[in-house]
């Protein structure tokens, strides 16, 4: 028989953002191993098959936690299902993936992301005053103390090491299941080619010019690192070589901040905004390097979907997309966002094109691409679900 299985999830629109979308992708690679998957949300779209949005009358965007808790209970007291998966800290679930990682240390980094120490130890302190977020880092902390517990499924080794140093989860309570993402989506030639001219022409380049585009995709550009890879860009281009450095920029952050400090370090003509993209796949084709300088990233999807595209990726230790590639073979991992040197040595050794050239072939060379298929993290995941039943048939 077809497991059932329920996934818990705050909303289902998917273009709120990384994690929503993660979801999205994963329930319709379970359902193709033959899995029964119900998404149990408080809120968002009713238009897709076995979604169930059980706070639909609740006032705001959200529901509180304790009300969905509520609902939660309710639903699963009159619908059976074999396996309760979620993504928020429930104790009453089977498997608890938090695609944000653990909540002490995305409020650590969170923190470090603001570069200034003052700021920094205030966010640190004031961090509690997020009542929503207090909950759900207690409710978090209670799930990991209970011995009987949910499995807490990691999706990369940093977030597993994360619930190792804050909550001293043991291995026995943590599988490492790492992140994945839908790898076959196509190019649009014709829009990619547009792409491409309005970016040399935004930049008044020619394709003689031989520039070399690094592209960094985010919403929140302060915890992404935006502020710390402009001035990089600035030491590269000051830096004698054939090839013309730029940065694309794009994502729904705000802008005005990031288009000063160009214009004060003098390579605004260098970097480009091109705000919210519809069709990633377009930007990877006409772009060369991905950057992504993160203060804090569980596993960035952009990362994974730029190795699935066979670009090499320049990105920090905080990035639990790291799992797939090995430095200076794929691409370069820095220690800190805040090392600005070995960023730019990054990016003025991918102002190559041999370099670009041999991390590209590595990444096919090794089929990166496979291991970072979304239909690799339903496997997965359907083997855990199989472990959790057989245990408790066992009892």
């Amino acid at each position: 028989m077809d497991k059932k299985i329920a996934i818990i999830v705050e909303r289902t629109t998917i273009a709120l953002g990384g994690a929503e979308r993660s979801v999205f992708e994963l329930t319709i690679a379970l359902r193709q191993l033959g899995l029964q998957v119900h998404t149990l949300a408080a809120k968002g779209q009713t238009n897709a098959e076995n979604i169930h949005i059980l706070c639909p009358n609740t006032p705001g965007k959200r529901a509180s936690y304790f009300t969905f808790s509520k609902a939660l209970k309710k639903h699963l007291a009159e619908n059976r299902y074999d396996i309760v998966h979620s993504v928020l800290p429930f104790a009453f679930a089977d498997v608890y993936q938090p695609r944000g990682g653990s909540f002490p240390e995305s409020i650590l980094r969170n923190a470090a992301s603001y570069q200034n120490r003052f700021v920094t130890s205030y966010k640190r302190v004031t961090a509690f005053a997020n009542f929503r977020r207090t909950l759900l880092l207690l409710a978090e902390r209670k799930l990991c103390k209970d011995p009987n517990g949910p499995t807490v499924a990691a999706i990369s080794n940093y977030v597993a090491e994360q619930f190792k140093r804050h909550y001293g989860l043991g291995d026995s309570r943590i599988a490492l299941i790492p992140n994945g993402v839908k790898t076959d989506k196509p190019v649009d030639s014709a829009r990619a080619d547009k792409l491409r001219t309005q970016i040399l022409a935004q930049l008044s380049l020619r394709h003689a010019d031989k520039p070399v585009f690094f592209l960094f995709v985010a919403n929140n550009f302060r915890l992404k690192g935006l502020a710390v890879l402009i001035r990089p860009i600035q030491l590269a281009a000051a830096t004698s070589t054939d090839l013309y450095p730029c940065l694309v920029v794009a994502g729904s952050g705000r802008t005005l901040r990031y288009r000063r400090l160009a214009e004060q370090l003098n390579v605004q003509r260098r970097i480009i905004f091109l705000g919210p993209l519809q069709n990633i796949q377009n930007a990877f084709s006409v772009t060369d390097v991905a950057v992504l300088p993160t203060f804090y990233d569980p596993s960035s999807r952009f990362t994974l979907e730029a190795l699935a595209a066979g670009k090499p990726v320049i990105t920090t230790r905080f990035n639990g997309a790291t799992d797939f590639f090995v430095n200076n073979r794929h691409g370069k991992v820095i220690d800190s966002p805040e090392d600005i040197s070995s960023l730019a040595q990054a990016i003025i050794h991918f102002t190559d094109r041999n370099n670009i050239q041999s991390a590209s072939q590595a990444i096919l060379a090794d089929r990166l691409a496979e291991k970072i298929s979304i239909t690799r993290v339903a496997e997965q995941l359907n083997s855990l679900y199989d472990q959790i039943l057989q245990r408790r048939s066992s009892k």
